[in-house]
């Protein structure tokens, strides 16, 4: 693989440090080297890229990944994809989050049994583009818990497997970890969409959240869970869940547990579907009135209290917004760290620094991923624009002129084809351009 060297680039490095102006050697997958970008006679071969002063910064990391899910209207239409157009369709999605600058994602939840594992397989041997991911189950839930969509009369699918008891929870979770799984996946809570099972409800019992995570510990699998209730949440931070999803309904006691959990738990409120199912929905039949009369007006309220509060508190609050709805469509993830800024005052470096350096750690891979740091994985965005002035720069990928995975080029537009390529000091074009 031959060496690429970014120069003339403003390096933004993920770790909260004010951005400087640099230059960035890669090597084999790796950040061999960071310059101050003074002229340097490098040996070797080396494809040099003049970066006309843009932002180098790692690539993004989604915290709540749905890739397999297909921006549909309705839950029930995951289940009516068949699997061999699932797959085609979940590759799509795939590309487009990549093309977005997301570099690596973390799923909250596969639309079917194997599909997370054989979309994670088959990017990570090469064969499609797409981010790197951890591959979850599907959701376990309860009779009438988020995810249920069976009728007396219809046996329907959607997007989670039904449990009931401790013992089909733990049976189930063993065919998720048989299946090749990262993360088990549990519904704990219900949400506002669903009538029978509201966001401030505890659906499953103590015994069944204790005996997923108990095979999670015997088999080395991360929990994850949909958690909206303040009782959701303090039960899952009691066994052990790594990630809780939303938190938006945490009462004192919650959010006690969550500042005990800090140091191991990682929190993503999700602000994205919430935001849109409020605002953006109408056309698919949902007013600001329906969705403020549904509750989700008060919980987005609840909620930005709350994650102003973890913040505070030092719990790790990452963005991850559950796209992959109509109205909240996969490829526009990067809106979650403008909502972090908008609605919960993080400044546009927090915001950045949590999809990046905290997306490393949420990835199980901090101390290699999600930073532009010497000896971690080149995951890199060529951004032209300053992030820092306009966060939304990174929604719109035509921003983004180079992305690089593991040292690889996913994308890079025209104006950034190398301009000399050798061994020994930089050419005379080099020279000529003020080097």
């Amino acid at each position: 693989m031959t060496d690429t060297i970014f120069r003339n680039v403003r390096v933004l490095d993920g770790s909260g440090q004010a951005p400087f102006a640099g230059e960035v050697r890669v090597s084999n997958g790796k950040i061999q080297s960071i310059g101050n970008g003074g002229y340097r006679p490098y040996q070797g071969d080396a494809e040099v890229i003049d970066g006309r002063g843009c932002t180098l910064m790692p690539g993004l990391v989604e915290a709540h990944g749905h890739m397999t899910f297909t921006d549909v209207e309705r839950p029930e239409q995951l289940g009516d994809i068949p699997p061999e157009e699932h797959v085609l369709l979940s590759l799509g999605n795939a590309k487009k989050m990549l093309d977005q600058g997301f570099t690596s994602v973390n799923s909250a939840a596969a639309g079917k049994e194997r599909l997370d594992v054989v979309l994670r397989d088959a990017i990570d041997a090469g064969r499609f583009p797409g981010p790197r991911s951890l591959a979850a189950s599907p959701e376990l839930t309860v009779t009438s818990g988020l995810g249920d969509e069976h009728l007396p009369h219809i046996e329907r699918h959607s997007f989670a497997l039904i449990c009931d008891g401790p013992a089909e929870f733990q049976k189930t979770a063993r065919r998720m970890v048989k299946y090749g799984v990262d993360t088990l996946k549990i519904n704990p809570s219900g949400d506002e969409f669903v009538p029978h099972a509201r966001a401030n409800e505890t659906v499953m019992s103590e015994a069944e959240i204790a005996a997923v995570c108990e095979v999670g510990r015997q088999r080395g699998k991360r929990v994850a869970a949909h958690a909206r209730s303040a009782e959701s949440v303090k039960l899952c931070v009691k066994h052990g869940v790594e990630v809780i999803y939303h938190a938006t309904l945490s009462d004192d006691e919650a959010l006690a547990a969550l500042e005990s959990a800090r140091n191991w738990v990682f929190v993503a409120p999700t602000l994205g579907i919430t935001h849109t199912t409020l605002y953006e929905a109408s056309g698919w039949g949902i007013t600001t009135e329906a969705a403020t009369a549904m509750g989700l007006k008060a919980e987005l309220d609840t909620a930005i209290r709350n994650m102003k509060e973890l913040q505070q508190r030092g719990v790790r609050v990452l963005p991850g917004g559950d796209y992959g709805f109509a109205w909240n469509p996969i490829g526009t993830n990067a809106r979650d760290l403008h909502h972090f800024v908008r609605y919960l005052d993080f400044t546009p470096m927090q915001a950045i620094e949590a999809a990046t350096r905290l997306g490393g750690e949420i990835m199980m891979r901090g101390n290699e991923l999600g930073q532009v740091k010497e000896g971690y994985i080149a995951d890199l965005l060529l951004v032209d624009g300053d992030p820092l002035a306009d966060i939304s720069i990174l929604t719109d990928a035509s921003k983004l002129k180079v992305i690089m995975k593991g040292g690889e080029f996913h994308k890079r537009s025209e104006e950034f084809i190398p301009y000399y390529s050798g061994f020994g000091a930089y050419g005379a074009r080099e020279s000529a351009l003020g080097a």
